[in-house]
């Protein structure tokens, strides 16, 4: 296990092909609302996301139109990873640690606090995301982001 200092925005230089790219591109596809860097993040067939918003969706089919909605709308969502280890073993790493960010519509901002898992597999040399796993600790916070969120 390696514990990492430095937070990931998606704006780092990071060498692609490592798990620190990985992680880079994929904040960098989502501050950006950038789906088809998003989509190459994934891999899509094998892949789980779980989260207070979307649920349970499983394979790109079922997540890429959870993004082109957050992506395509008013509401802007910038997260920042930090707090997190690292994970890896053979074709395979995990990276568990803390996202926050804020949630703007409409002059209503709403600081994040979630805690977040993600974990990929180096498949054809890159490193593609197959689960990713998001929680809301304080139910104040989940029960505002979601109603924000569903109202956007």
């Amino acid at each position: 296990m390696q514990v990492m200092e430095s937070a990931i925005t998606g704006m780092e230089c990071a060498e692609s092909g490592t798990p620190f790219g990985a992680l880079s591109e994929f904040y960098r596809a989502f501050n950006n609302r950038n789906l088809d860097l998003m989509r190459r993040n994934w891999h899509p067939e094998e892949c789980v996301l779980d989260n207070p918003l979307g649920g349970i969706r499983r394979g790109w089919a079922e997540i890429e139109p959870l993004y082109e909605r957050l992506f395509s709308g008013a509401a802007r969502v910038q997260v920042v990873f930090f707090d997190y280890t690292l994970n890896q073993g053979g074709d395979m790493f995990c990276a568990a640690g803390r996202e926050r960010g804020t949630f703007e519509k409409g002059g209503e901002i709403i600081d994040l606090a979630i805690r977040t898992t993600r974990i990929y597999r180096h498949v054809g040399g890159w490193w593609r995301q197959i689960h990713h796993h998001g929680s809301i600790e304080e139910p104040e916070l989940l029960a505002r982001y979601q109603s924000a969120v569903l109202k956007a």
